[in-house]
């Protein structure tokens, strides 16, 4: 005969384990269901997005491009697809994969807020540069319409992200693609950065680190198969085709001044004076408006006082303050020794 007290234990135990799966909308089935359906919904965007930047770059999408897009096995891309198409979001003829009105609409919600989310974290955080896509892909699953259009509105109603690409409207509006490839710029014309790709995450980083950025002005020297030479502030820069091929430029009219390059506050010797030119368009968000808050602004007269035993910081006299800055924040800061210092 079972013991009524070892059954009572066992039952116990079923129960307890069962209020732990099974607890309406806490138990931890209901939790992997949620999980399940969000990671669906994501998925689902991301197939979207995808389409639609095919479209966008004239490229036809297949069930491979789309896995090794979001890194899933082919059936799984088989099945989103499949999904994607029993809710009106795509149309298929043949091979050939569409996005419906629908979808194209879904999908332009998703990339304006992904946009409006790096122009975010790159006018008002210190988040590094090669931070912001993966940022913003996490973030634009969880926005809402209210918050982006809030967002949008703070930021001024911004037409394109810190790369140059296009943000949607609130009414789906796209604006054009600008730009041309750099290496069909003419040799020693003048061209502006209007356009980094940032992806793949190894060529936008290597774009970084040549301390290249949207608004820059560049002249090309020397294109071959094997690299590509430009000038760029005054320092000459050498890429690979396939990282060159992520730079769109247009050309400046041959009357506009040439920009650069710029002397660096790093350059003054201890006891020498200059004026502020600007900030560096890659000096961005918190960073940006902390310099600004201690003085410099263009036209303030700076002086090099004194260098720390190290060689890093160096104070420098801004009006009646002296305030210490790293290497990597005065090479920010653009002087002019030319323009007339006024104690």
């Amino acid at each position: 005969m079972p013991d009524p007290l070892l059954s009572l234990f066992v039952a116990c135990l079923f129960l307890t384990a069962g209020s732990f799966l099974f607890w309406p909308e806490r138990g931890y089935f209901w939790k992997w269901r949620k999980l399940s359906r969000t990671n669906a919904r994501v998925l689902i965007e991301d197939t979207l997005k995808h389409l639609y930047e095919a479209e966008y770059a004239h490229r036809e999408t297949s069930v491979q491009s789309l896995a090794g897009t979001l890194e899933i096995p082919g059936n799984r891309a088989a099945e989103l697809l499949k999904g994607a198409e029993s809710r009106d979001l795509i149309q298929r003829t043949g091979d050939v994969v569409h996005l419906t009105s629908q979808g194209r609409n879904y999908a332009l919600r998703i990339i304006r807020l992904h946009r409006l989310w790096e122009r975010y974290l790159a006018e008002e955080t210190s988040v590094k540069e090669t931070d912001w896509h993966h940022m913003a892909e996490q973030q634009e699953h969880w926005m809402s319409e209210e918050q982006a259009n809030a967002l949008s509105a703070q930021m001024g109603e911004p037409s394109f992200d810190p790369h140059g690409d296009p943000i949607p409207t609130a009414s789906g509006e796209v604006p054009p693609k600008r730009g041309q490839p750099l290496a069909t710029l003419p040799p020693n014309e003048i061209g502006v950065i209007v356009h980094l790709e940032d992806e793949p995450d190894e060529v936008y980083a290597q774009l970084v680190a040549e301390g290249l950025y949207t608004g820059m002005q560049v002249q090309v020297t020397e294109v071959t198969p094997e690299r590509i030479c430009f000038w760029a502030n005054g320092e000459e820069s050498i890429l690979a085709p396939v990282c060159a091929a992520n730079i769109s430029v247009v050309a400046l009219p041959r009357e506009i001044e040439k920009e650069g390059p710029f002397e660096t506050l790093t350059s003054l010797k201890l006891g020498e004076k200059a004026r502020v030119l600007r900030l560096s368009r890659t000096c961005r968000g918190l960073e940006r408006r902390r310099l600004m808050d201690l003085g410099i602004l263009p036209g303030t007269s700076i002086e090099a006082e004194m260098r720390s035993a190290s060689g890093d910081p160096t104070a420098y006299r801004v009006r009646s303050s002296l305030i210490a800055l790293r290497k990597e924040q005065a090479d920010q800061i653009h002087i002019d020794r030319k323009m007339e210092v006024v104690s």
